[in-house]
C-alpha cells in the first residue's frame, strides 16, 4: 500500500461511525465574518487597491480609454526595451495596436519550454479580479490571461484590470466570483522573497516588475 492508501484508510476508519450530512457544504459552515472592512464607494475602492498595489511595489498606470491603453503598453514596452512579448490567445488586440513591428509577439503554446519563456521580455494579460484589501490581482487561466507559466517566468508582467467591473473589496468577495476548479494564481506585488537575514531578493518565483493598468474610470 502507498502512503496515500494508509492515510486515506486511517481517515475511512476514523469516519466509519459519522452518520453522512448531505448538507450542500457551502451551508456546511457558518459564515459569518466580516465581507468587507468598513463601507467604501467604489472610487474608494479602487483608490484603495492602487494604494496597496504600489505599497506591494508593484507600479499603477491608468488610462480612460483603449487606445490610451494601447499607448501607454507600447512605451512600457518602449521604456524597458522589450523586443518580445507573450500574448495570450484571447487578449483583445487592440491593447498591442500601439506596438511596433520591433516587438515580436509570441504566442501562448502548449509545447514552449521554461527557457524558451525565460527568453520572452514582456508578458501582457488580463485579469481575473482584482482585491483592494489586500492589492492582490486573481488570474483564472482565461483566455486573456493564458496559462499560469506565461506571468510566472518572464522577468515583466503588465496586468490590464478592467475599472470598476473586476474590482472588489475583499477576498471574500473576489472568491465567489472564482471558479474553484480553474489554475488561480494569486498576485500580490512583484515575486520577492527573503532570507533569515531580510535580505529582499525579487524575481525568485515570477516577474521582477509588474506594472498595473487600471483600465476604465469611476
Amino acid at each position: 500500500m502507498s502512503s496515500r492508501d494508509v492515510i486515506l484508510g486511517r481517515v475511512r476508519r476514523a469516519l466509519a461511525d459519522v452518520p453522512p450530512d448531505e448538507t450542500p457544504y457551502e451551508l456546511a459552515l457558518p459564515r459569518t465574518y466580516l465581507r468587507e472592512h468598513g463601507e467604501r464607494s467604489v472610487a474608494q475602492t479602487v483608490e484603495l487597491l492602487a494604494e496597496n498595489l504600489a505599497d506591494y511595489r508593484a507600479v499603477v498606470h491608468r488610462c480612460a480609454t483603449v487606445p490610451e491603453l494601447s499607448a501607454l503598453i507600447a512605451g512600457l514596452l518602449a521604456g524597458r526595451g522589450a523586443r518580445s512579448v507573450l500574448v495570450p490567445p484571447g487578449l483583445d488586440e487592440a491593447w498591442l495596436a500601439g506596438t511596433g513591428a520591433d516587438v515580436t509577439r509570441v504566442a501562448d503554446r502548449a509545447e514552449s519550454t521554461a527557457a524558451e519563456l525565460d527568453r520572452v521580455d514582456s508578458v501582457v494579460t488580463g485579469c481575473a479580479v482584482a482585491i483592494a484589501e489586500t492589492g492582490t490581482l486573481v488570474l483564472d487561466g482565461s483566455p486573456d490571461q493564458g496559462r499560469r507559466r506565461i506571468t510566472l517566468i518572464p522577468d515583466h508582467h503588465i496586468c490590464v484590470v478592467r475599472v470598476p467591473d473586476q474590482v472588489v473589496g475583499s477576498v471574500p468577495q473576489a472568491v465567489e466570483r472564482l471558479a474553484p476548479r480553474r489554475p488561480l494564481t494569486w498576485i500580490s506585488g512583484p515575486s520577492a522573497t527573503s532570507d533569515i537575514e531580510l535580505d529582499r531578493v525579487e524575481g525568485v518565483h515570477g516577474p521582477r516588475t509588474l506594472e498595473v493598468v487600471l483600465l476604465g474610470g469611476v
